[in-house]
């Protein structure tokens, strides 16, 4: 019984006599000097976040999937598994468009006008 420690013991010595004690060092690549941060020093501007998420049903019955985006555009699909239509105005206060989507109001009104490509603007409640 009191061999096991004492072998285990002297086995644990001899592993450790074979390590060598000097430090190394492994650089990967030249020496650059000081690490420069390039992402700390840019400019970045975060994506708009979604501010509203609408399901409207228009007059022919049709429903339209609306995503209005922080930055004042929505993201539009005429199908829920659709990819979604990005729609941005050219002017302030002018309908959101793109692609043949037209989007006319607000994230907060309770009905918008909205056209499709190959239809004309119907009005849609959420």
């Amino acid at each position: 019984m009191t061999r096991t420690p004492l072998l285990i013991t002297l086995a644990a010595a001899a592993a450790l006599a074979g390590c060598n004690s000097e430090s190394h060092t492994i650089v990967s690549g030249p020496d650059e000097g000081e690490p420069t941060n390039v992402a700390a020093n840019a400019n970045v501007t975060l994506p708009p976040s979604i501010s509203a998420s609408k399901v409207y049903r228009c007059a022919d019955n049709d429903v339209v999937y609306v995503d209005w985006m922080s930055d004042g555009t929505a993201n539009i699909r005429a199908k829920k598994d659709d990819n979604p239509t990005h729609l941005s105005a050219a002017q302030p206060g002018k309908p959101l468009t793109a692609q043949g989507f037209s989007l006319n109001g607000a994230p907060t009104a309770s009905s918008v006008k909205i056209a499709v490509p190959g239809q004309s603007e119907e009005t849609c409640k959420a």
